[in-house]
């Protein structure tokens, strides 16, 4: 048999463990259907009655330690990590540190088997890492949690299934973009007599070293779709993690390079570049010559820079970096669901998501509701209320808030008084402190609402990451689509919510998405967040606005990772 794409052999066994899976895969992506692989429940029952204490265990014995299972990369015999739960436990993990040109070179080594192995077979070899590190989910949830500070089940499910589901999607999306390359084929172009005969052959070669720059907050859910994707089209992979959240991309490193040795390829197709606190690897990396693809999920100033600075070099470089999430508020007939999604929202991991909303809309002349007309003071005052209400046992909220990740965040709402007086607005609802029965040590902050004017630009046009939120009084809901519309098409955003019980307004939102280059989602009152997205259905991001140059995967984030090379000869 030949592979559609390479026109090599295929005779691998993985490829038939896993055919039927990237099938059901690909058409759950055609159709953008609910489909996932990995279940998103830690229950005993799904992942076995031992399978919670033995990922407990598994993620202690790593602690304060070397972490010697990669040991085998190139290194310079040193190593880095000074890890801290934002929990409040040290890690003590020590990684060892890469030597880079020799680890660029030993990729560069292993490039040509993987290439030449071919799409279906590299499809194949990553869905089966992929379903080794489902297998070990429970300790990927306390790795994620300890170094992020996601609660244990969001820990879990967004560091485990649901990034697993998404490097999946990456995996499916550029196999899909491959296999409309033939491997061969005869031409013929009519002619006086015999028509012009040639045959082409074309070739699927990858762009050189993939470089993963990955985040504190989210480690795994935004790294995977950029390592697999780059895996998948043929690109060995170098994994820069966060400084204080090594460990879950350790453990991947670790699951990736044991497979691909048993599957027959190169280890060094996946490598790690871990640094302590303050280094200038990343950047280092960025501008190596052997890096050609550029995955980034952080703050917009070192992503800007890479945009201008690779990019100027011809490297291809996806960002994912900061935005204004909105929330755009007309009316509703469901006043307690809207409330209580809001006030999920705003809560879960304390907003410390890029997709978590941040600026409320309310028109000055109120709101129409299902329990009468409120005020937009009457509005604000409810939605805090809801929020207040949600958070009120600490027991339940820490499970919800998790811990804060940075001494940016803690500052901002550990005083909201000051910082609304200093944006010029009005604490609608303070923060408050909880304490974590099993982490005392844990920083931990309810959300706060700011109310502000629509005229105070400079308060809400800049991200505030964190459980801070604002609530801007408009002239109306005209108004708040047009200034949802501009900030979001001047700053960027990921998500953007609207609640209306017109179908007008609710075409005019759409517009206004449209317009701003954001994805919009109507109406949330049940158990779907705007702050939470479904493999192989929702697209993260949209590649529209300042806040993400690519989509969680869209055609734009494989296709161009992987170029083809065409032979062609009389016939």
């Amino acid at each position: 048999m030949l592979d559609t794409a390479t026109a090599q052999p295929t005779t691998h066994p993985l490829l038939e463990t896993h055919r039927a899976t990237l099938e059901e895969a690909a058409q759950a992506l055609r159709k953008r259907s609910y489909y996932s692989r990995y279940p998103e429940s830690p229950s005993p029952r799904v992942y076995g009655e031992n399978a919670p204490q033995d990922g407990q265990a598994a993620h202690e014995t790593t602690l304060n330690k070397d972490y010697t299972a990669l040991q085998d990369q190139p290194g310079t015999g040193e190593s880095v990590g000074d890890e801290k739960s934002p929990y409040g436990p040290t890690l003590g993990v020590r990684y060892p540190q890469l030597a880079v040109d020799a680890a660029m070179e030993a990729a560069l080594a292993a490039m040509p088997a993987w290439r030449d192995a071919g799409a279906e077979v590299r499809a194949a070899v990553c869905v089966e890492i992929i379903d080794r590190i489902n297998q070990r989910s429970h300790e990927m949830a306390h790795a994620v949690m300890h170094t992020s500070g996601q609660p244990f089940v969001m820990s879990f499910q967004a560091g485990g299934p649901h990034a697993q589901d998404r490097a999946l999607e990456a995996v499916v999306a550029a196999l899909e973009e491959q296999r409309r390359i033939p491997s061969s084929v005869t031409w013929e172009k009519p002619a006086k007599g015999e028509p012009i005969r040639m045959q082409k052959d074309y070739r699927l070669v990858p762009r050189g070293v993939a470089l993963v720059i990955c985040s504190n907050t989210f480690p795994t859910w935004n790294a995977y779709p950029g390592i697999f994707a780059s895996l998948a089209t043929g690109n060995p992979v170098v994994v820069k993690p966060h400084p204080r959240a090594i460990l879950p991309l350790a453990l991947t490193v670790q699951i990736a390079r044991e497979t691909l040795a048993e599957a027959g390829f190169g280890q060094a197709l996946v490598q790690l570049a871990p640094e302590g606190d303050g280094g200038t690897l990343a950047k280092d990396l960025a501008l190596h010559p052997a890096v050609r693809i550029i995955d980034y999920t952080g703050g917009p100033g070192f992503g800007n820079w890479l945009e201008t600075e690779a990019g100027a070099q011809g490297k291809l470089v996806y960002t994912e970096k900061a935005g204004l999430n909105t929330v755009v508020v007309d009316s509703t007939d469901d006043l307690q669901g809207m409330l209580g999604n809001l006030a999920f929202s705003f809560s879960l991991y304390s907003g410390q998501m890029c997709t978590a909303p941040q600026n409320v809309y309310v028109p000055a002349n109120g709101v129409d509701t299902d329990q009468g007309h409120l005020s937009a003071e009457e509005f604000t005052a409810r939605l805090g209320e809801a929020i207040s209400r949600f958070n009120a046992d600490d027991a339940r909220a820490v499970e919800i808030l998790g811990a804060t990740v940075n001494d940016e965040v803690r500052a901002r709402a550990s005083d909201v008084p000051a910082l609304a007086q200093s944006l010029g607005g009005a604490v609608a609802l303070d923060s408050r402190p909880v304490i974590h029965p099993s982490y005392p040590d844990a920083v931990i902050r309810t959300p706060a609402l700011i109310s502000v004017d629509a005229d105070n630009l400079g308060a809400y046009t800049q991200e505030c990451f964190g459980p801070v939120a604002f609530v801007i009084t408009t002239e109306g809901t005209a108004d708040s689509l047009q200034r949802f519309a501009g900030t979001v098409r001047e700053h960027g955003g990921m998500t953007a919510a609207v609640y209306s019980t017109d179908e007008e307004t609710l075409d005019q939102a759409r517009e206004a998405a449209a317009d701003a280059g954001v994805a919009l989602s109507e109406n949330l009152t049940g158990q779907v967040f705007v702050n939470q997205t479904a493999a192989f259905s929702d697209l993260h991001g949209t590649g529209a606005n300042p806040a993400a140059n690519a989509a969680y995967s869209d055609a734009a984030f494989v296709a161009n990772r992987f170029r083809v090379i065409t032979s062609r000869r009389h016939v």
